[in-house]
């Protein structure tokens, strides 16, 4: 007998930098040497000291279920976060602790988005925000936000997006795929747009919070409206900042009401992140941050050391991210041009199986995250890697010009 699936399963997309990763694992299991910039995932390892504290853990016996919101420590420590660094009054009641910041955002719109609803996301996005709203039967309105105000949502684009059905507006910054971040003047203009929506929550995606290169941090917007706290989510974790993608914690800070409703949907899915795992986070939390500090300068070389080898690549306009780890050059200077093998390049998905194939670098297209042409290249990765990998992308962007210079020659 077939087994019946769920329409809502069956549009259901991959997440599109783990099928990346998913197919540069079956060619190195091939045989091939691919030089993989798809997934962003630290490639430090967890700080000592955080390592520390979840053998301590184990060894006094914290190896049990935890309250489905999370332990009290980390729930605190978290609090203690939220008012060091953002100056915004929490309180433990006020914190969820999920199996890393995707649960949680799941967990967010599976307990308020309905069909009918809307939920706003603006382009570029994360991969997984319009699939997460669609199982939940909403429907998620893309505002693109192009180059020219440097991939951010301005005052006049929200307004026009906002319907009566609008439940959400989703804000990642710094953004995954673009590292751009807002200026506490351009949210502050943002929540003059949303006093005049009272019924639009705003989820804010800051798992990238700490990784920021350029001047002082970004904002959150509980900090620069306070007023709006009361229809505001916070989504954060410790993956990204402290190397923890494996530990698998994420935390989220809103409403008391949203958070109760939350928790009860984590009981009846996960039960409780693992006690271990939140044991080393607040280890993560409350330690020393210096391995942030050199977490965030190791990444920056790395960041300024990829934006120069591939502003010699043609065809390619590379831009500086100000956050995250991501580079997200335009490919419309490489659009049109045809391979030496003989195939045009006709979208960005085009561009990023060329590299595969000529240059054996993997990178992810831009249509995954909302906006073409461009490609995500993580530069969370070795440096011999970013030099060998740029090096190899400058080469088979310079053979697309040759061959149309042989082209020219022989017409």
């Amino acid at each position: 007998m077939t087994l019946k699936l769920a329409e809502r399963v069956v549009k259901l997309k991959p997440s599109a930098s783990i099928a990346a990763k998913k197919m540069v694992t079956e060619l190195e299991a091939a045989g091939r040497k691919i030089l993989d910039f798809t997934l962003g995932e630290p490639d430090q390892p967890t700080p000592a000291h955080i390592i520390e504290a979840a053998i301590s853990a184990m060894k006094n016996g914290e190896t049990h279920y935890t309250a489905s919101a999370g332990t009290p420590a980390l729930r605190d420590a978290v609090a203690r976060k939220i008012v060091r660094e953002k100056g915004f009054a929490c309180k433990a009641e006020n914190v969820v602790i999920g199996c890393g910041a995707k649960q949680l955002i799941y967990e967010a719109f599976a307990a308020t988005v309905e069909p009918g609803v809307e939920v706003i996301v603006p382009a570029p996005y994360w991969v997984s925000y319009p699939d997460i709203v669609g199982l939940q039967g909403g429907k998620a309105i893309t505002v693109t936000c192009g180059a020219e105000h440097d991939f951010k949502l301005t005052p006049a684009a929200l307004e026009a997006a906002i319907t009566p059905a609008t439940r959400w507006l989703v804000l990642n910054a710094p953004n995954n795929p673009t590292g751009s971040y807002y200026a506490h003047e351009e949210l502050a203009a943002l929540a003059d747009v949303l006093r005049r929506h009272p019924h639009v929550w705003i989820m804010t995606d800051e798992i990238y919070e700490n990784l920021f290169y350029e001047g002082e941090r970004s904002p959150s917007i509980i900090e620069v409206a306070p007023d709006l706290a009361d229809r505001s989510l916070v989504i954060s974790g410790v993956s990204k900042a402290y190397a923890m993608t494996g530990w698998r914690i994420g935390y989220a800070v809103g409403p008391k009401p949203l958070i109760d409703v939350m928790t009860k949907l984590l009981s009846q899915s996960t039960t409780c992140p693992s006690s271990i795992s939140q044991a080393a986070a607040v280890a993560a939390l409350d330690g020393d941050q210096t391995c942030v500090e050199e977490a965030t300068a190791l990444y920056r070389k790395r960041r300024d050391r990829m934006v120069e080898l591939l502003g010699e690549a043609p065809g390619l306009e590379v831009r500086a991210p100000a956050g995250a780890f991501y580079l997200y050059p335009c490919v419309a200077g490489l659009i049109g041009k045809t391979t030496p093998g003989g195939k045009t390049l006709e979208t960005d998905t085009d561009v990023a199986l060329y590299l595969l194939e000529a240059a054996n670098v993997a990178v992810v297209d831009g249509g995954a995250y909302g906006l073409s042409p461009y490609i995500r290249l993580s530069f969370a990765t070795g440096i011999e890697t970013i030099e060998q990998g740029c090096a190899n992308v400058v080469a088979a962007c310079e053979a697309l010009f040759e061959n149309k210079t042989r082209q020219s020659g022989t017409a």
